[in-house]
């Protein structure tokens, strides 16, 4: 059985972006040629694939991983950076298929999640201005009785950091702005530069002994007992194959590319701002959050810009241009910036599945193929969970949470990849309007 694959890198650098230029040293590593052999080949250089094979690595196996641009390329080294606890939304709803326990244990997954991002920025000494702090903001009073139900829950798991209901009242201790009702402060998530983990890992994982290639697109996979992944130069065989590639799976696989709708997402980031500004703006410098459908994330950068992000497009279509299109949307939570300079913008393709859950598994009919991809959101530490899972399962360890994950059925979204994103912009549309109500 064969499978074609992802268009080539248009150029061989990162999109313009802050992280992009504010970076650590980006190596450039080989082009595959020839033929290679390895116990497991990865396919995507960002989180997802950079944990699964660092992971991997640390349990012996021989590791390469194509990347088709550059590392970090894709929503790895353009999100947010907001590290925040969970994975998934309304997780009550797997009950079902998982049992409460199930349950249960995907959310202290989620706490866990955070967990591995610190101690992987610890243990390699990672250089990705990791700082903690972390405020959910209510844009209702109903907002606000669900963080006082999740504050409950996390109490109820064992949360060791700190966690606060804020009233009004309070807000402008966490944001100058006068936008929000209430909020939830939460010390154990926090905010990072990206592409800067990204790098990081990948540092780490070539220690290891991961061989890495970049502007090495997968343009077709031979499956079987043994896959075979062939690029336009070269070409590697392994026992077990992990596809990471997420949004940008294209139509590597149409089966797993079905079940992802690629969403576009945009942050702008301000010139430096003075202290006192900048101070004004997130007095304890926390990243933030707020619970609209197209909702509004920001923080500040080390050299204090303000980052602002958020306005998911499901049209498939990216704004002309995208200061114009998220000055005004800043403006509204900060008007006191109206004489600020935009320095940056850029934006990316973050995937979505119809019920939220990352998508963590093995094709039914290729049980040496797995994948990790739809993270909704959450991919800062959902994807190094999904390492960690992914690895555990190839190495054979039995009853851990990939087990879990792999349980739940994830459908297709219908149409098409033509039809897929105006159908779900229509739903959207109908969860916005319910927002007004």
């Amino acid at each position: 059985m064969n499978a074609r694959a992802q268009q080539p890198a248009p150029n061989h650098q990162h999109p313009a972006s802050y992280y992009a230029a504010s970076s650590l040293p980006q190596p450039d590593h080989p082009v595959l040629t020839g033929d290679l052999v390895a116990d497991v080949c990865v396919v995507g250089g960002g989180f997802s694939g950079l944990n699964t094979a660092l992971e991997l690595a640390e349990r012996g196996f021989s590791v390469i991983l194509l990347e088709a641009h550059k590392i970090g390329w894709g929503a790895s080294g353009r999100n947010g950076g907001q590290l925040i606890r969970g994975v998934g939304h309304g997780l009550d709803q797997f009950a079902n298929v998982v049992g409460a326990d199930g349950v249960r244990q995907m959310k202290l997954m989620g706490l866990e999640a955070v967990e591995i991002v610190r101690q992987r920025v610890e243990r390699f000494q990672i250089p990705c201005d990791l700082t903690w702090g972390y405020c959910d903001l209510a844009n209702k009073p109903r907002d606000l009785e669900g963080f006082a139900e999740d504050a409950e829950e996390l109490r109820s798991l064992g949360y060791r950091y700190e966690t606060r209901l804020l009233q009004a009242s309070e807000m402008h201790s966490v944001v100058g702005s006068d936008r929000y009702v209430g909020g939830l402060i939460d010390m154990g998530s926090g905010h990072l530069h990206p592409l800067n983990l990204a790098l990081g890992e990948a540092a780490a994982a070539q220690q290891l002994g991961v061989k890495l290639f970049e502007q090495s697109a997968v343009t077709r996979i031979d499956y079987g007992p043994e896959v075979k992944v062939h690029t336009a130069q070269g070409s590697v065989r392994a026992k077990t194959l992990v596809l990471g590639c997420n949004a940008y799976l294209n139509e590597l696989n149409p089966e797993l590319g079905g079940k992802v709708l690629p969403a576009g997402s945009y942050i702008i980031a301000t010139e430096p701002l003075s202290e006192a500004l900048a101070h004004s703006l997130l007095p304890q410098n926390m990243a933030v959050c707020d619970q609209r459908v197209a909702l509004d994330y920001y923080r500040l950068s080390a050299d204090r810009r303000l980052l602002f992000g958020g306005a998911c497009h499901y049209s498939g279509r990216d704004p002309k241009d995208i200061a114009a299109y998220m000055r005004p949307k800043m403006l509204e939570v900060f008007p006191q910036l109206a004489g600020v300079k935009i320095d940056y913008q850029w934006g990316g393709m973050i995937g979505i599945g119809a019920n939220r859950l990352p998508q963590i598994g093995r094709l039914k009919d290729q049980p040496n193929v797995y994948y990790a991809q739809a993270y909704s959101g959450h991919g800062v530490n959902a994807t190094h969970l999904a390492g960690k899972l992914l690895a555990e399962a190839i190495s054979g360890q039995q009853g851990g949470g990939f087990d879990l994950f792999a349980k739940v059925p994830h459908i297709t979204f219908p149409g098409g990849k033509h039809l897929r994103s105006p159908l779900l912009a229509l739903g959207m549309l109908w969860h916005r309007l319910k927002e007004l109500v």
